[in-house]
């Protein structure tokens, strides 16, 4: 069900005596367990899930709309130590500064597309356009790809997710730092190809 309005930004609703269009971009963020007992990767408990129930598990997400979702990362339990320490990572200001100012930069950059605001919205014809790559960064996309067997789909976001990065890195060009920081966000592709 989410497949098309994730895609095209819009709701059919269909009925008997005719159907309707609502627009609907939206943000999704979903959670998910690594396993159907929930400790699969846990540093201190053990999984009771065999390697056919976890594939079973993992499998209730379809590949389609998998290839929809821009970021899947894994989110390890934080340490006591992490917890009760007193200085913390960079502040909510610093980031903050930074996002904004690559949003900017979208922004301008996306100026003379209609209805795209940001590197999320682009188009695959803008994509080629704006997302350049340097030789590393284009060798180490394209053994992703022969390696994990992505999909055009997945080409784009992937894409899109590196250029992000290269705007937050204030770089014009995309990177072998800033594919690889894109493709480490695409932890599921890698897990349903074991």
């Amino acid at each position: 069900v989410l497949r098309q309005p994730l895609e095209d930004g819009v709701v059919t609703v269909s009925r008997v005596h005719g159907s309707a269009r609502y627009p609907c971009r939206f943000m999704l963020a979903a959670a998910m367990n690594p396993c159907k007992c929930g400790y699969l990767g846990h540093p201190t408990r053990e999984c009771t899930c065999t390697p056919s129930a976890v594939e079973q598990y993992r499998r209730r997400i379809s590949g389609p709309l998998l290839d929809r979702i821009d970021l899947h990362v894994e989110a390890m339990p934080v340490e006591y130590e992490a917890l009760a320490a007193e200085t913390g990572g960079e502040s909510s200001a610093a980031i903050r500064a930074r996002v904004t100012a690559a949003r900017k930069v979208q922004q301008a950059r996306c100026k003379d597309l209609p209805g795209v605001r940001c590197n999320a919205q682009l188009p695959g014809a803008a994509l080629r356009r704006y997302c350049r790559m340097t030789p590393s960064a284009e060798k180490i996309l394209r053994a992703a790809f022969e390696r994990l067997g992505y999909s055009a789909r997945a080409y784009d976001r992937i894409l899109r997710v590196a250029r992000t990065i290269a705007d937050l890195d204030g770089s014009e060009q995309l990177d072998a730092a800033h594919l690889s920081e894109a493709l480490q966000y695409r932890t599921l592709d890698r897990k349903m190809m074991r």
